[in-house]
């Protein structure tokens, strides 16, 4: 991997997009280096996955530009469908996925943060879908992503007037979750990650996985997904584990007994 870094400590894994001198943005072979990495992501030992950048500048500066200005039509949307695939497996990748933002997230870097489930970021991030003003639409599922994350008419306005915002907006917004000094940023994903970690595997998948087909359809058609998904933890060692555990947890609070005290 010439572009991508890749590390795993304490069952999270970090994803570092390592183009710093282009601001980390996103060409052809950065998206298949992300694509082959999502793949060989071990999901038997890793329970939650950091996606940053290289560097305090930029997480993801955008889609190259360069690459970008000489593609045909057709050219033009088979990059978008490059773009929308890797996207596409990241936002339904089995495990949660943090993305830890520093600095820059403009175009393709706003998109990918959006593929994630949670999005933290550092105090000098900046934030914006620019390509009205260059004469283009986003492509990496920015027009559907962004709409769905914050509300329709904030995400017009925003699409529309090719407008940056930065983090303190992002987050009144509800792009992002929190905002930190960028020293503190990748410490506190890391506790994050590591805190989603702890928990059952099994139960998060499925969480993940209720939350996202979910919200694609209708509330009767998404309370059988839950239910099925509810359904399927049980006969589980997580569950049996878990349940076990509170249970006997309880069992010996109640047998704990109260010293008699004089009046």
């Amino acid at each position: 991997m010439e572009f991508i870094l890749y590390e795993v400590k304490d069952m999270v894994a970090t994803i570092t997009i390592n183009r710093p001198k282009a601001l980390n943005a996103l060409n052809s072979q950065v998206l298949e280096e992300l694509d082959a990495t999502l793949d060989a992501v071990d999901l038997n030992t890793v329970r939650c996955l950091i996606l940053t950048g290289a560097g305090d500048k930029s997480f993801v500066a955008g889609a190259d530009i360069g690459e970008m200005s000489t593609l045909t039509k057709a050219e033009g949307e088979a990059f978008g469908k490059k773009g929308n695939d890797v996207f596409r497996k990241l936002e339904t990748f089995p495990i949660p996925v943090i993305a830890a933002i520093n600095g820059f997230a403009l175009g393709g870097g706003c998109e990918i943060s959006m593929s994630c489930d949670i999005r933290i970021c550092s105090e000098n991030a900046v934030f914006g879908q620019p390509e009205a003003g260059l004469g283009i639409t986003p492509g990496f599922g920015g027009t559907q992503r962004l709409a769905r994350v914050v509300s329709v008419g904030m995400a017009k306005q925003l699409i529309y007037t090719a407008r940056n915002i930065k983090a303190d907006e992002a987050y009144r917004i509800g792009l992002v979750n929190a905002v930190y000094p960028a020293e503190e940023l990748i410490p506190q994903a890391e506790k994050l990650a590591v805190t989603i970690a702890k928990n059952a595997p099994i139960a998060v998948r499925n969480c993940k996985k209720a939350i996202n087909d979910g919200l694609q359809t209708d509330m009767d058609s998404a309370l059988v997904i839950e239910e099925k998904l509810f359904g399927d933890c049980f006969e589980t060692e997580d569950q049996k584990a878990g349940m076990g555990n509170f249970l006997e947890k309880d069992k010996e609070k109640k047998l704990k007994v109260v010293p008699f005290k004089n009046c």
